[in-house]
């Protein structure tokens, strides 16, 4: 006997974009940037299945993420099981730039003084974000010359940082929180979360926040004291520490020399030089 005709099944329902969310498994290791992705996506209604189908723009629209964020995340999503597009990480550009102006000491204010200490330190010891998060005051030594940072991976020697480093030592010494604070770079304040405090450790956006922070400061007062014969050439500077995130400031010091401290952004680093040379003749 023939089966009876059945009308076609309705496409299923997508289920709520919290509760999709919540069936994905997290990537290992990214953690922290897989949470602020879900959120991202979560305040523009969007589940695992139409991020996939709209792609990263909505959420750069609404956060304002730059290139080198929305290459991360794309990774992120792809390592999570979404299938957003490849974004591809910007290179340097300008190909090289002046980084010394980020590590000069101008105030006693701490939020400025640890700002131009991380600096000082990355232009020897170019490390990743998520590494200067977990960076010990006990894993870096000072000698009469330079500091040397010693890690699990390798010990690094760092000169020209001794003057923000003992600035910055000198200023959080008469904090208490400050000075019994294990991190090289602790929070100066609470934040809204029940186990932040004064000293504690601070996350790696609110890092990348504070490196952007310091480098437009920095682009401000260098503009406010040119003189008027450097005008232009200030100008140009500052323009570029405005749009300057900490990724590229790390590649930029790893082309200009700086020693790597691990594999990550190093090939990139020598591509940069080769173009470099190339532009150069």
């Amino acid at each position: 006997m023939p089966g009876a005709w059945q009308p076609p099944l309705p496409d299923m329902p997508a289920p709520p974009p919290a509760r999709a969310w919540a069936r994905l498994p997290v990537p290992p290791g990214y953690e922290p940037q897989w949470r602020r992705l879900v959120e991202a996506a979560l305040e523009q209604g969007l589940g695992p299945d139409a991020l996939a189908e709209t792609g990263l723009e909505p959420l750069v629209a609404a956060r304002d993420w730059k290139p080198a964020t929305v290459a991360l995340y794309s990774k992120v999503a792809r390592y999570g099981g979404v299938g957003v597009p490849r974004a591809t990480t910007p290179e340097p550009d300008p190909v090289t730039l002046d980084l010394r102006e980020l590590t000069r000491v101008r105030s006693e204010a701490p939020e400025h003084l640890r700002s131009v200490a991380w600096c000082a330190l990355a232009l020897g010891w170019p490390a990743t974000v998520g590494q200067f998060r977990g960076l010990r005051r006990d894993q870096v030594q000072v000698t009469g010359r330079r500091l040397v940072v010693a890690t699990e991976d390798g010990e690094w020697s760092v000169p020209g940082a001794l003057t923000a480093w003992h600035a910055w030592e000198e200023v959080r010494s008469r904090f208490p929180g400050l000075a019994a604070s294990p991190w090289v770079l602790p929070a100066l304040r609470r934040g809204p979360g029940p186990n932040s405090h004064v000293g504690g450790q601070l996350s790696t956006q609110a890092l990348q926040v504070t490196f952007a922070k310091h480098a437009v400061r920095t682009a401000t007062a260098m503009r406010a004291t040119a003189s008027p014969s450097r005008r232009e050439q200030v100008e140009e500077l500052a323009a570029d520490y405005l749009t300057l995130s900490y990724d590229s400031y790390r590649r930029l010091a790893l082309a200009g020399g700086a020693p790597p401290v691990g594999p990550r952004g190093a090939v990139r680093a020598l591509r940069t030089v080769g173009r470099r040379a190339r532009l150069a003749g």
